[in-house]
C-alpha cells in the first residue's frame, strides 16, 4: 500500500507527465496547453509548453522533479518493458497491457483507462504524451527508440535530473528581454520575449564527431541568399572523398574553386592528394541547393559556427537530428529571422518574404543584436509541460551509453 495520499499522488503523477500546470507557479497556467483527450482526436495531442526552458520556474520545476523521481523509485519505480514487436492501434496481447501500466506510472496514461489488452487511443494518446516528453516523433506508435525510452532507467533519470539541476541553477538568472537559446541535446531552438517562448523550432546540430560548441554571444546580422564557403575541415573530411567517387559532384552543387589567380576546373585538381585543401571552395547563393538554404544568422565566435537554413528539410521530421559540422540548422527559419528582426525599421514579414524571393545577397544589421546561447541541456521540467528528458548525446553527463542514439541504423522493431 502506498503511504502517499491521493492529493499528494495526483500532484507527482502531473509534475511527471505535465497534465496540469504546477501550483508552484499559477502566474504560468494560463500559459499551458494541454490538449488532452482520450478519444479518437487524441492523436495530435502534444504538451506545449510556454515556459524558457532556462527560466527560474524551469529551475524550480526541475528541483520538484527530482523529488518526485526520487519518491518514485523509493515505490519501485517501473518495470523492464518486453515487446519484441512494433505496437500501434489495433494491437492486442500482454504487451499492450504492460506498456498501459508503464504509461501510467509516470502519469502518461490516466489510470481510469483500465488494463485491456487492446492497443486503443487511450494508448496511443498516453504514447505520444510519452514521446513528446523524450523528444522523438509523436506517432503514438512503440517504436524501437520509444522502447528503448520507456526502458531507462528510473536511477538514470534522476542522474540525470539532478546533473542538469545544476545547469538550470546557473542559466536561471536574466538573460535578456529577448534572447535565444539552442539547446544541443534537444536539438532545438527557442526564441525567448518577456519571459515567455516566442517560438520554438527543430533544429539539426553537430555530429558526435563533429560537435556543436557551448558558448554566449549576441546575433547582429542575418545574411539572405548567402554563398557558402567550405570550411577546410569540410574539404578534407567530406568534399575530397566525395570527388574521388563522384567527379561531378563540385559542378552539380555549383561550388567553386578559388585559387590565386581565379577559377580552378575540378578535373585540374588531383583529388588522390591534398592539394584541394589550398583552395577556397565556395558555392553559389541559391536556397534549393546551397548549404547555408536561403539565410545565414551571423554570431560572432571563436569557433567559426553559426546559425541557418538548410535546403534539406526531410532532417527536421528525424528523432536523431546530429547532422551537422558543428552549425546549426533551423526549421521554419522564416519565423525565426522574423522575430529576430521585428524590432529592426524596414524588416518586417513581407520585406523578408521579398529578399529571398529576389536572390540578392542582402545583409540586414540586426538594432539591438539578441542575446544567444547555445548550451547543453539533457533534462529539465516546466509548470506547465512537465518532465524533459534527451539523450545525452556528448556524453557530457558521463552515464554511458545514450538508448536512442545507440539504435541509428538498426531495423525498427
Amino acid at each position: 500500500m502506498s503511504n502517499f495520499s491521493l492529493t499528494r499522488r495526483e500532484t507527482v503523477l502531473a509534475l511527471l507527465s505535465g497534465v496540469a500546470a504546477s501550483v508552484a507557479a499559477p502566474a504560468f497556467a494560463q500559459q499551458a496547453e494541454w490538449r488532452q483527450s482520450y478519444d479518437s482526436g487524441a492523436r495530435n495531442a502534444v504538451a506545449r509548453s510556454s515556459t524558457p526552458m532556462l527560466s527560474a520556474e524551469s529551475f524550480q520545476a526541475t528541483e520538484q522533479a527530482i523529488t518526485a523521481y526520487r519518491e518514485l523509485a523509493a515505490r519501485g519505480g517501473w518495470p523492464v518493458l518486453q515487446v519484441s514487436e512494433r505496437l500501434s492501434v489495433g494491437s492486442r496481447g500482454p504487451g499492450v497491457v504492460a506498456l498501459r501500466q508503464r504509461l501510467i506510472i509516470t502519469g502518461d496514461l490516466d489510470a481510469s483507462a483500465g488494463t485491456s489488452n487492446v492497443y486503443d487511443s487511450y494508448v496511443e494518446a498516453g504514447v505520444r504524451r510519452f514521446q513528446s516528453r523524450v523528444g522523438l516523433s509523436t506517432t503514438g506508435t512503440l517504436t524501437k527508440a520509444t522502447l528503448a525510452s520507456l526502458n531507462v532507467p528510473i536511477e538514470r533519470r534522476i542522474r540525470q535530473l539532478e546533473t542538469n539541476v545544476v545547469r538550470l541553477r546557473t542559466w536561471s538568472g536574466n538573460l535578456g528581454q529577448r534572447y535565444v537559446v539552442a539547446n544541443i541535446p534537444a536539438a532545438m531552438v527557442e526564441t525567448v520575449e518577456n519571459g515567455h517562448v516566442a517560438t520554438r523550432h527543430a533544429a539539426g546540430v553537430g555530429k558526435i564527431d563533429r560537435q556543436s560548441p557551448l558558448l554566449q554571444t549576441k546575433i547582429p546580422e542575418v545574411n539572405f541568399n548567402p554563398t557558402w564557403t567550405v570550411p577546410a575541415s569540410i574539404i578534407r573530411k567530406d568534399l575530397i572523398p566525395k570527388m574521388q567517387k563522384e567527379p561531378n559532384y563540385l559542378t552539380e552543387n555549383k561550388i567553386r574553386i578559388i585559387g590565386p589567380n581565379g577559377e580552378i576546373p575540378p578535373d585540374r585538381v588531383n583529388w588522390r592528394s591534398d592539394e584541394a585543401t589550398r583552395y577556397t571552395f565556395r558555392q553559389d547563393p541559391g536556397g534549393d541547393f546551397n548549404s547555408l538554404g536561403f539565410v545565414r544568422i551571423n554570431i560572432p565566435s571563436p569557433h567559426g559556427v553559426y546559425m541557418h537554413d538548410t535546403p534539406s528539410k526531410g532532417i527536421f521530421g528525424d528523432d536523431y537530428r546530429f547532422v551537422s559540422s558543428g552549425c546549426i540548422r533551423v526549421q521554419n527559419v522564416r519565423d525565426y529571422i522574423a522575430w529576430l528582426l521585428k524590432n529592426t525599421p524596414g524588416w518586417d514579414r513581407a520585406k523578408i518574404d521579398e529578399v529571398i524571393a529576389s536572390g540578392e545577397r542582402i545583409n540586414a544589421r540586426i538594432s539591438d543584436p539578441v542575446p544567444c546561447y547555445w548550451v547543453y541541456v539533457t533534462a529539465w521540467a516546466t509548470p506547465d509541460g512537465g518532465v524533459q528528458f534527451r539523450d545525452d548525446i556528448y556524453n557530457k553527463d558521463g552515464l554511458g551509453p545514450s538508448p536512442v542514439a545507440a539504435l541509428q541504423g538498426e531495423q525498427d522493431i
